[in-house]
């Protein structure tokens, strides 16, 4: 059938009209019956007429009722009435078309008297004309829904092809925050740990060529700093998801985090080992953020970790000591805390950080526990 179709379709328009007069021309030679002058122009005409249906469909009809008045022919009409039906959307245009073409079928020519004829009969052949002419309006109507229904099922397409290029972009800008969550976590913990040992190193070193060497780290770390807070507040979009990158820490690996993070901390308190995984990472980022963030605001000052749980909740609290020298000038993305609050905000969690009284800074993270 589809191809039947394209074979129709490569078909060039005048060849197919052209082929359409020569067939109603070859039906008004057959069932000629009016041979007069006035009678075969009419035919003629409204065969002729048949090469314009395409842009005046209306018409074009109208010039092929004076062929149906005049001769039994049938092709003229009836491709008429096709092209309308298929080109106009007004059915009350169509049905007054069924009509005339039916009243042109049932009045008899030459004229005569209707009673020569019989009621009966006319009203035969008028019910007939009308049903010859109602067949290539429907078929017509129907070709015209069935491309709506086309172009309908295009469109669909195109919107369900939109909608999924939106979800890749959400699913982009959702991927992007948590990389830059990540990245801020990862690197710069480490990268400022690399430039505080640096800067420790070049206060110590009596060596020329060593402070030289301690200070171009340092100032490398600080260049990548900066560079991740760029690149951090470039990645990152509005939304969240709790899908995390891999492989991810765990309340196991808290402790090797203590021990190398290049601070004075300790690390108290147990939590059961049923505490889910995302929970898990949660912790162990809000830990590692406050550790980084010691090092850069708080040189010299002690950290104090507490893992705890009550009834209905688990969290941690990191609590630094006031700062014993000066802190470094480190670069930062400003995004830390902004992520550790994503972070609890997708567990239902809350995380709360500012100074103590007695002068260092606190970071409390609460999670339910039936937050996984």
């Amino acid at each position: 059938m589809s191809g039947a179709r394209t074979l129709w379709q490569r078909i060039p328009p005048p060849v197919v009209d052209l082929t359409l007069v020569a067939a109603a021309a070859v039906d008004v030679w057959v069932n000629l019956w009016d041979d007069s002058p006035l009678g075969v122009g009419l035919a003629a005409l409204g065969c002729a007429a048949l090469a314009f249906r395409r842009r005046f469909p209306l018409v074009v009809f109208l010039l092929t009722l004076p062929a149906s008045l005049t001769q039994p022919v049938a092709v003229a009409p009836i491709v008429a009435l096709f092209t309308l039906a298929e080109r106009t959307r007004n059915r009350l245009l169509l049905a007054g078309c069924v009509a005339l073409t039916g009243i042109a079928n049932s009045i008899p020519w030459p004229e005569v008297s209707l009673m020569s004829i019989g009621r009966t009969m006319t009203l035969v052949v008028f019910v007939y004309g009308l049903a010859t002419a109602a067949a290539p309006v429907l078929f017509g109507q129907l070709l015209q829904a069935h491309r709506d229904l086309a172009r309908r099922l295009i469109e669909i397409e195109e919107a369900r092809e939109h909608e999924r290029a939106l979800h890749a972009q959400a699913v982009l800008a959702r991927e992007r925050a948590q990389l830059a969550r990540e990245m801020h976590d990862v690197v710069s913990h480490q990268v400022s740990l690399i430039a505080v040992q640096a800067g420790a190193l070049q206060v110590a070193a009596q060596d020329t060529s060593a402070k030289e060497a301690a200070r171009t780290i340092r100032s490398l770390s600080v260049t990548t700093l900066d560079e991740l807070r760029t690149m951090v507040t470039l990645l990152r979009a509005s939304g969240g998801n709790t899908t995390e990158l891999t492989p991810q820490p765990t309340l196991a690996d808290l402790h090797k985090l203590v021990d190398t993070s290049g601070t004075h901390a300790h690390l108290t308190g147990q939590l059961p080992p049923t505490v889910g995984t995302p929970t898990q990472r949660a912790l162990y980022r809000t830990v590692q953020e406050a550790l980084t963030n010691v090092r850069k605001h708080a040189p010299g000052a002690t950290a104090h970790i507490e893992l705890w749980q009550d009834s209905d909740h688990i969290g941690v609290t990191i609590t630094n000591t006031p700062p014993t020298r000066p802190s470094l000038a480190l670069p930062g993305s400003q995004q830390g805390l902004v992520g550790l609050r994503e972070r609890a905000d997708i567990l239902h969690g809350t995380l709360n950080a500012g100074p103590t009284t007695e002068g260092g800074y606190q970071v409390r993270l609460r999670v339910p526990l039936s937050a996984d």
